[in-house]
Formats: structure tokens, C-alpha cells, sequence
């Protein structure tokens, strides 16, 4: 006994494939990227300071994420800490 044609079935999934797609491309757009950690060295070079500096820096604050025994740093959260810091 068929309750469904398999022409009917095909349009459904089309149909429901079609709007996951369209939802999930309109969504991807408003989520930000993931963001590449930066090593101590990385973000040392480009804030051009020492590794003294940056340890003391994050002994005073500044962000950072500890995976695995090391230490890594989401630029985005660096700057606006830094940012924060200068405009008061």
C-alpha cells in the first residue's frame, strides 16, 4: 500500500533541503567567522612588544586561554581590552 507518490516524497524533501539551505546561508552570515588563536611569540610580533612585556601584561589582565599547557590569545578580545584601556 503506497500512501505517497515517490514524485510527491521527491518535492517534500526538495522543498525541506531548499529551506535548511536558505536557513542556514542566512544565519551563517550573522555569526561571526571563528577566530584563529595567536601563540605568545605571534601576538608579541604583532603588538611589537618583548614576551616580558606581554607576560606582564597578562599578569595585569589581558585575556588569554590555556590549552594544553599553552598560552594563546583571541586578537579580537586583546585589542579591545587595550582599546579600553586607553580611552580611560
Amino acid at each position: 500500500m503506497q500512501i505517497i507518490n515517490n514524485e510527491a516524497l521527491s518535492q517534500c524533501i526538495r522543498e525541506a533541503v531548499r529551506a535548511e539551505l536558505q536557513e542556514h546561508f542566512r544565519t551563517a552570515g550573522s555569526q561571526p567567522a571563528e577566530e584563529r588563536l595567536l601563540s605568545k611569540q605571534e601576538l608579541a610580533a604583532e603588538l611589537g612588544v618583548s614576551l616580558v612585556t606581554l607576560t606582564d601584561w597578562m599578569k595585569k589582565g589581558l585575556p588569554f586561554l590555556r590549552l594544553h599547557k599553552r598560552v594563546y590569545f583571541k586578537k579580537s578580545e586583546v585589542l579591545k581590552i587595550m582599546q579600553q584601556n586607553f580611552n580611560n
